[in-house]
């Protein structure tokens, strides 16, 4: 038995020990300390068994874990008993399902009592406090639960210390001990830069001795490592002291001050050190403002994607407007989009505003029409901002509108609440993402520089999405070891890049941000947007949308404006929805982890039908069709963008271009390869007309390849026809040859005579264009031959137009004037504008070489007024060539040079071996190139 039979001890605050007065008693190994720290952290509580067992071993439990807490609860209801005997005030472990309960007087455990002592102090005077403090402080015999297995842990301990040691430091300062505490905290500060408590007490205590100088230096050291660290500025307390010490204006007896203080209501929580960017926005703010001042309705909705900073831009600004508002500022996040909590209800944001504006908690009323009556009397006539951050809905909103005209609201949200505006004239500004500079500079405010190439790449990789920016700018700060190169090499991949962007938080990072907006949604408009995901394309037109969606089209453009107005898309044109680069990763995400693989198969194959559709409707409005493919019955009218027109037509795969090529390249990944090589040679017809060596070439490459997987011999016949076609075009005789060859081979094989007419045409193309001249027109003569026999116009102009170009290069002008007269009969024809302009540059050119100039003059003006027409690019290009040629034939040198400066501002980048040939031309008439 112990002394006196007294009861037992626990000490929890230093190494875990059962005290028998002041003695330790063996209790037993590690794990028996942490049962025993386990029971006593709850007193009086019971413990459950499962948690028991979790704290002792974490997520790996031996099989015989509660045999082994069994036995320790045993041991050590010995202990206590061989300690205490019968004592009547002993601690006991009772059975308690469905756990053990330690049933002591608390302040028995040293946890307990430093509790019991906090409370006491703070309703003691300064010296007194003090000394109870002290004592508490002294409970604490080295780190708290020292001796018990790593997975036990109770962090509130740490906690309750800093608070025994912040209030005991606040009464040593109301007792003038500065000195005293000048060298106590110094060491503390120094080591834990971010303890925020701790540093404003030392300022304090610097201050009070005399120490003015030393106390700013100190709120420096501070400012500078927590901007380092969380990229945020101090907080609101220790600005305020930071304020008050640099005007020499701090009392001893704060909390007296504080007590009489009858400043307004400022409830704006602390902002972000400094803004980068945004200046427009800040001054839309600023001109809302002034309408406030001005007594006209100010209500602001600042609206963007999740991560966007629009909370950031609100706070930030409303701390550096906050003289205009000399009643006070409100604040409130209304949880619209917080993933573990409903929004709040108007009247717990009324009880909340009330209480803030100085209503006792007794006098608030108890109906919400009440409380909505109450707020607006209250703050009528004041010149007040209201901050309602995250809103949901209008709905949530309404009621916490001022009535009166002099104070202004801002309300920030991912929807765009446009109700607001019909129904308070609302203004809206939608936020964009941060100009590459400003997102270069939040970057390196946060980690300091790394490299011109390597912060933009930084930013580039983090769509300017200021969330992810700061992620990224934290990780850098974080580790020594973590280089920008690192980061970018994690971020270059899209596989991984969200992955990067995610935080300790599990709400807190990008992937999780974009998750809170999805969840939100409709159901119907989820679906449509997840099968969006599916199809790699860079945007979305209603058209699309219903295609994959197996919707109608009205169907599609109203779920669209719905995503745009949560902000996960945007609309950059008429009927074309973006989203943000990761918005789009995190859809592709999404779309992969819920629909089946029979779901994402069905949605990439209407994708490919839809473009194949599209595409061969546009193709028929721009050029005459040689290949046998029609998919002109696969959509009705009203499931196709309308295309009536050339330039319609023209505009539809100028801005589809990239879309298509995307789907192809994942139809191609998905195996869809006659689908693919199909859509390829549709798609080709556009790029025949509007020739970009690159891009042209990829199509090509593409459909060739997934023919070839095919095994489908038309399909390679077609695709090796259009390489042939762009080697043609840019005068690359590398390989033409043996691709006109070879797809005269297959046509031959097929036993498709209108296809191998095709192929003999391009095949004496490819003759003519490595100089074998009398093969080519050879040739071209018996395809001109054939095509006569079955009456084939669209085959014939081709074939008299490459034949006029064989018979031009061999000297033959006036055959082949002949023949281009009668290619350019055909291209009127047939309405085909492209072959008219290429008729006419070839017309322009035998006059010319015939002595016609002034026939040649006119042949090459009527092109180029088709050709900016239909903006031909190359194609004016090429014919700014040739009338310079024509110009300075005719002896007028200054028009030939005006001619040549134009067709190379052209041909530069559209053409480099064209361009090559005006430079020449532009050198023979004593110009640089």
């Amino acid at each position: 038995m112990g002394e006196n039979g007294s009861p037992a001890r626990f000490q929890l605050l230093g190494p875990v020990r059962l005290l028998d007065g002041g003695r330790p008693v063996p209790v037993g190994g590690p794990g028996v300390r942490g049962l025993l720290a386990l029971l006593a952290l709850k007193v009086n509580k019971v413990v459950a068994l499962d948690e028991i067992i979790d704290a002792l071993w974490g997520h790996d439990p031996p099989a015989t874990a509660r045999t082994i807490v069994h036995g320790n609860v045993s041991h050590l209801r010995r202990v206590l008993r061989d300690i205490q005997g019968d004592h009547p005030r002993g601690a006991r472990i009772l059975t308690a399902p469905p756990g053990y309960q330690l049933t002591v007087e608390p302040g028995r455990i040293d946890v307990h009592r430093a509790r019991s002592l906090l409370d006491r102090a703070s309703t003691e005077d300064p010296e007194k406090a003090s000394e109870l403090l002290a004592e508490a402080l002294a409970l604490w015999q080295g780190p708290a639960l020292a001796g018990v297995p790593g997975s036990v842990r109770a962090p509130e301990l740490e906690d309750l210390r800093l608070a025994v040691h912040g209030a005991r430091v606040d009464a040593d300062l109301e007792l003038g001990r500065h000195a005293e505490l000048i060298v106590e905290l110094s060491p503390l500060v120094r080591a834990a830069p971010l303890a925020e408590r701790t540093a404003g007490q030392l300022m304090r205590a610097l201050y009070h001795a005399g120490r003015r100088g030393d106390a700013l230096e100190l709120y420096r050291t501070v400012s500078r490592a927590t901007l380092r660290t969380l990229g945020v500025e101090p907080g609101a307390d220790l600005r305020w002291l930071h304020e008050r010490v640099l005007n020499d204006d701090l009392p001893v007896k704060v909390v007296e001050e504080a007590k009489a203080d009858t400043t307004p209501v400022q409830q704006l929580p602390p902002a972000v050190p400094s803004l980068a960017g945004r200046e427009a926005d800040l001054a839309w703010l600023d001109e809302l403002a002034e309408r406030a001042e001005a007594g006209e309705t100010a209500v602001g909705v600042v609206t963007g994607t999740a991560g966007i900073g629009k909370s950031s831009l609100v706070v930030w600004w409303a701390h550096r407007a906050a003289r205009r508002f000399p009643d006070g500022i409100l604040f409130a996040s209304l949880r619209g989009f917080d993933p573990h909590h409903p929004p709040l209800e108007p009247a717990d944001l009324l009880t909340q505003f009330l209480l803030g504006l100085g209503v006792p908690a007794e006098g608030v009323p108890e109906q919400v029409h009440e409380r909505v009556a109450l707020y607006r009397s209250m703050i009528a006539g004041r010149r007040m901002l209201v901050i309602l951050d995250n809103a949901r809905s209008a709905e949530q909103v309404r009621p916490l509108l001022p009535p009166g005209s002099r104070s202004m609201t801002l309300v920030t949200s991912r929807s765009r609440l446009d109700g607001l505006a019909v129904s308070n004239a609302a203004k809206l500004r939608v936020l964009g993402t941060l100009a590459p500079g400003d997102a270069v500079r939040l970057i390196e405010e946060l980690a300091g520089p790394a490299g011109f190439d390597l912060n933009h790449a930084l930013a580039r990789l983090c769509g300017y999405l200021p969330l992810a920016l700061r992620i990224a700018g934290a990780r850098l700060a974080a580790s020594a070891q973590w280089s920008a190169q690192d980061l970018v090499d994690e971020l270059g991949n899209e596989r991984t890049r969200l992955a990067a962007l995610d935080v300790e938080g599990p709400d807190d990072g990008v992937r999780a941000a974009f998750d809170v907006s999805f969840r939100g949604l409709p159901s119907e408009v989820a679906n449509t947007f997840l099968r969006l995901g599916v199809v790699p394309v860079v945007s979305a037109g209603s058209h699309l949308t219903a295609a994959v969606a197996g919707i109608t089209v009205a169907e599609a453009r109203r779920h669209l404006r719905v995503l745009t107005a949560h902000n996960l898309l945007s609309e950059t044109g008429r009927d074309s929805f973006v989203p943000h680069d990761l918005v789009r990763l995190f859809l592709r995400e999404l779309a992969e982890n819920e629909l089946d693989e029979n779901d994402r198969q069905d949605v990439l194959t209407l994708s490919v039908r839809y473009y194949q559709a599209v595409a061969d409707r546009a193709r028929r409005k721009m050029l005459r069709i040689v290949d046998p493919l029609d998919f002109t019955g696969v959509l009705t009218d009203a499931q196709t963008p309308p295309l009536s027109s050339f330039t319609e037509a023209q505009d539809w795969f100028t801005a589809e271009w990239e879309n298509l090529v995307e789907v192809l390249e994942a139809a191609g990944a998905g195996g869809r390869h006659d689908d693919v090589w199909r859509l390829a040679r549709v798609a080709h017809t556009y790029r025949a007309v509007y020739p970009l060596l690159d891009e042209w070439t990829r199509l090509v490459e593409i459909g060739l390849e997934a023919a070839e997987r095919a095994g489908d011999v038309l399909g390679r016949c077609w695709m090796l026809i259009s390489r042939c076609a762009i080697a043609l075009t840019f005068e690359l005789p590398q390989g033409c040859l043996a691709d006109a060859e070879l797809a005269l081979e297959l046509a031959s094989a097929i036993g498709d005579n209108r296809l191998v007419v095709s192929a003999n045409i391009h095949l004496g193309s490819a003759l003519t264009l490595l100089g074998r001249h009398d093969d080519a027109i050879r040739t071209l003569r018996q395809a001109v031959e054939e095509t006569d026999r079955t009456g084939d116009l669209e085959l014939r102009g081709q074939a008299l137009n490459n034949c006029a170009e064989a018979e031009k290069r061999a000297g033959r002008f006036i055959e082949a004037i002949g023949h281009q007269v009668a290619s350019l009969e055909i291209d009127r024809t047939l309405g085909d504008d492209s072959y008219v302009v290429v008729s006419l540059n070839n017309l322009a050119e035998l006059s010319m070489r015939i002595g016609e100039l002034a026939a040649a003059e006119h042949y090459v003006w009527e092109a180029v007024d088709l050709t900016i027409s239909r903006r031909f690019v190359l194609q004016e290009g090429v014919l700014r060539l040739t009338l310079g040629r024509i110009l300075r034939a005719g002896s007028d040198v200054d028009g030939a040079r005006e001619q040549f400066a134009i067709a190379l501002k052209i041909l530069a980048d559209a053409n480099p071996k064209l361009a090559a040939l005006v430079r020449a031309e532009l050198t023979d008439l004593g110009e640089g190139p």
